[in-house]
């Protein structure tokens, strides 16, 4: 290493640092960070690219912020002129990541994960280059694999090891089953990296024992072992558990202007920080700034989630749409304004219903038990007046406004009404 460093220029020095620094922000761990520092030498004395990789198992259609923390990581890597290997699990997704599974995941049918995966690639275009990514589907080279190269790739982990993951041993000790199909996914997900000799792979905390895997591997099939980064999980926006659809804590990237930004406006002020950092596009030393300016009390929460917003905005929709999105959101939730797009509903049923029917009956609240819950808390508006009563029934008028909590509206249209 000292050798191949003392080869390099002082301004070829500088940038090895100035990556290596850059990659260090925000993430949990590099395993080992002294073998990213020498691929990086190496890289820039060849002047070759380094492979990064990233696998993803498209489980669900849809995008969330969670996802571009390790996206953002990777735009990084891509800005550098490092190439992209992004893999879409389309053989892996059939079996089934266990992590964190108590239970065997469901296995997806083929047209399941194609389908979810094209729109994977299309949503991750709006934090990579798509033309600079080299894309790749799994199947390419695990579909061709024969049981004697299966067992050979098995030869090389012990059941031991491979119990050793959280999923598999609190799934022993409760005496619930683990499928052999199971054990196969690390196993799989590590030849991918094989397959492609991957220099660098990016993944989750949680996806530690899957990312190690490959390198693991790598060194079996005599191949230069991978740097592993694990990125921090990004909690939710109750603050609490990881950023999930099925937790409905979540900001879909997909989603429109306003609802990304009146989103961002309801994360705890202890997480503005973290989400400044983990999932926006500010240089290190705005980002810094931002951190240092909260902490000394210069920019209040409120303030710094509006240029959050603005920022998220700005990055899925154009500086327009997030001038547009921040004007909006002061004028409805500042101001007591009504947002001036509100969806229309047609409404055909009773001139006259319990607040709690007609908000189930326009999808506006689950359950008849939520909806009581929502209106006890003080989550909803008719006509900009508060409900206070559970029991109260509303006469249907054209026009009228439905609001529940600060972001959802519906503007009712009566059927003939004159």
């Amino acid at each position: 290493m000292d050798q191949k460093w003392e080869s390099l220029s002082k301004t070829q020095q500088q940038e090895v640092e100035r990556q290596l620094l850059q990659y260090k922000n925000g993430v949990h761990e590099i395993i080992p960070e002294a073998e990213l520092k020498q691929k990086l030498v190496k890289s820039i004395s060849t002047g070759h690219p380094l492979k990064i990789k990233l696998g993803l198992d498209p489980t669900a259609p849809d995008v969330h912020i969670g996802h571009t923390v390790v996206l953002n990581k990777l735009r990084q890597f891509q800005e550098n002129g490092h190439t992209v290997q992004l893999i879409i699990g389309d053989f892996t997704g059939k079996i089934g990541d266990p992590t964190g599974k108590s239970v065997a995941r469901k296995q997806l049918t083929d047209e399941e994960v194609k389908r979810n995966a094209q729109t994977y690639f299309e949503q991750f275009g709006k934090v990579l280059d798509k033309e600079k990514v080299e894309l790749h589907y799994n199947s390419s080279w695990l579909s061709s694999l024969n049981l004697e190269d299966v067992i050979h790739l098995s030869s090389k982990i012990t059941v031991a090891r491979l119990i050793e993951r959280n999923d598999f041993s609190k799934r022993l000790s409760e005496k619930k089953p683990i499928s052999l199909h199971e054990l196969f996914y690390p196993l799989m997900q590590g030849y991918d990296s094989v397959a492609l000799e991957s220099d660098v792979e990016l993944g989750g905390t949680d996806q530690q024992f899957n990312v190690l895997m490959g390198r693991h591997l790598q060194e079996h099939y005599n191949q230069e072992k991978q740097v592993v980064i694990l990125l921090p999980l990004l909690e939710g926006l109750d603050g609490v558990d990881k950023m999930s659809k099925s937790k409905h804590n979540y900001i879909g990237i997909d989603e429109d202007p306003n609802q990304l930004f009146g989103k961002t406006m309801s994360i705890p002020d202890e997480l503005i920080t973290k989400y400044f950092n983990l999932i926006t596009d500010l240089s290190l030393e705005e980002k810094e700034r931002v951190a240092l300016e909260i902490k000394s009390g210069a920019l209040h929460p409120r303030d710094a989630k509006i240029l959050l917003g603005k920022t998220i905005v700005r990055m899925y929709h154009g500086k327009a749409a997030a001038e547009q999105a921040e004007s909006q959101f002061k004028e409805v939730f500042q101001k007591g304004a009504l947002p001036e797009d509100i969806p229309e509903e047609e409404w055909m049923g009773e001139k006259n219903i319990s607040v709690v029917d007609l908000l189930v009956a326009l999808n506006m609240q689950s359950s008849k038990s939520e909806a009581r819950r929502m209106i006890i808390n003080g989550g909803i508006r008719i006509n900009s007046e508060k409900v206070l009563d559970v029991q109260s029934n509303v006469e249907i008028k054209d026009g009228m406004v439905l609001q529940v909590g600060k972001r959802k509206f519906v503007r009712v249209r009566v059927k003939n009404e004159i």
